[in-house]
């Protein structure tokens, strides 16, 4: 059974090790989410303006993880992001995330 959900989800990334190693974690929710609580040294774009701000992650070595509220918006930012040759894994929701770094 393992390897069917293997087969179809793919290998799990440790999003811990790719913090640890300098990874961008990038918080697509809006302003005002944001401002409720975040991941400290996430960076803060905004869905509806990542098309438009991808030149401030162009061009890094490191990976970028997304995270949103659900994860469904930073599902929708890793397939822009990848799109345009970063590499990029999905957090999803901010908080499940967080309590994973600790």
């Amino acid at each position: 059974m393992f390897n069917l959900f293997k087969k179809i989800f793919g290998q799990a990334t440790d999003l811990s090790s790719l913090v640890q190693n300098g990874a961008t974690i990038v918080d697509v929710r809006t302003i005002a989410e944001y401002k409720t609580g975040h991941i400290n040294g996430s960076v803060n774009i905004p869905l509806d303006q990542l098309q438009s701000r991808l030149k401030e992650l162009q061009g890094s070595s490191k990976p970028v993880i997304t995270v949103c509220r659900s994860g469904n918006r930073s599902a929708m930012a890793r397939r822009i992001l990848q799109s345009a040759g970063i590499d990029t894994y999905n957090g999803g929701a901010w908080n499940l995330l967080q309590l994973k770094l600790k």
